[in-house]
């Protein structure tokens, strides 16, 4: 798909916003300024070419960041228990199965290739018989926890792909929506911000700044939508999916908090210098791309 030079100016002001934005994001501390200055750069510089070019080289760094997502999220669960090594592999293997699916894919569909679902049962539940031991080895919890995130991961992150190869502007719906969200409940909580939202699971994160988010997020995602993609929508109908899409973003934030305050961990990992691990960096945006596929039919 060709790309008009009015997308990429519309890229590159909202990467360049997001850029800003991670530096204040990550803690006031000096000394680890230079260091989220560099992972920065290094992102933007990285995510800008790939995204524009889009086809087998964004499908392919998607892929790469879903394992990504996949190793931190069994991590985190080993923090606490560690899983058989074979089991950890097929994890791995049904996430490139499921994100290798939208490959070439350019149109959405309800049809789900139950195939992969049967094969994802099967990988995990049948262990159960051989490694379920006195020892509790690997017990149904741990197979449940398996089974969830490796569809979590890998349905997220291959609709992410999907949404790319079905036109870029769509993404940057979805991107500006989580972005300019999480900028502004970020600075409206940090400078007003009084009523904390879930004190037990992110004490940071307040009322104020949760409104702020939603209104900005909605109100300039919406503005991106019917000025740059349809006009002819009924806008009252753009704000309403908008908005859900923005607090979705905000709820997935703290289910990601809520996983790591389970297992008492303050990042997903230190893959990003400065900045933690790929979750830490895509949660509002995966958790948006999935409820982005209920309104496809409307959009």
């Amino acid at each position: 798909m060709l790309i008009s030079f009015r997308d990429r100016d519309i890229l590159f002001l909202l990467l360049k916003v997001n850029f800003y934005i991670i530096l204040i994001m990550g803690g006031q501390e000096m000394k680890k300024m230079k260091e989220r200055i560099v992972s920065a750069v290094f992102m933007v510089l990285i995510f800008i070419p790939i995204l524009l070019l889009g086809g087998i080289t964004f499908s392919m760094f998607m892929t790469l960041l879903a394992i990504a997502g996949i190793y931190e999220l069994i991590k985190v669960r080993e923090n606490s228990k560690k899983f058989p090594k074979v089991v950890s592999f097929f994890a791995y293997f049904i996430v490139l199965f499921l994100t290798v699916l939208s490959y070439n894919q350019n149109v959405f569909t309800y049809m789900a290739d139950y195939r992969a679902f049967a094969l994802l049962i099967f990988i995990f539940l049948l262990p159960l018989l051989f490694l379920n031991s006195k020892d509790d080895t690997y017990n149904i919890n741990d197979a449940l926890y398996m089974i969830g995130s490796s569809i979590f991961i890998g349905l997220s992150f291959g609709l992410i792909i999907l949404i790319r190869n079905y036109d870029l502007n769509y993404l940057i719906y979805i991107l500006l929506t989580t972005t300019i969200t999480d900028v502004f409940a970020y600075l409206t909580g940090f400078y007003i911000g009084e009523h904390k939202l879930c004190p037990t699971i992110s004490p940071n994160k307040t009322i104020e700044g949760l409104v702020g988010g939603l209104l900005m997020g909605t109100f300039v995602a919406s503005t991106f939508y019917f000025v740059g993609i349809n006009s002819n929508m009924s806008l009252v109908l753009i704000i309403f999916i908008t908005f859900f899409l923005s607090l979705i973003g905000q709820l997935g934030d703290l289910v990601f908090s809520s996983i790591k305050r389970t297992y008492k961990v303050k990042d997903y990992s230190s893959l990003i210098p400065g900045h933690g691990g790929i979750l830490d960096r895509f949660d509002s945006l995966i958790f948006v791309a999935l409820a982005f596929i209920l309104f496809v039919g409307i959009l």
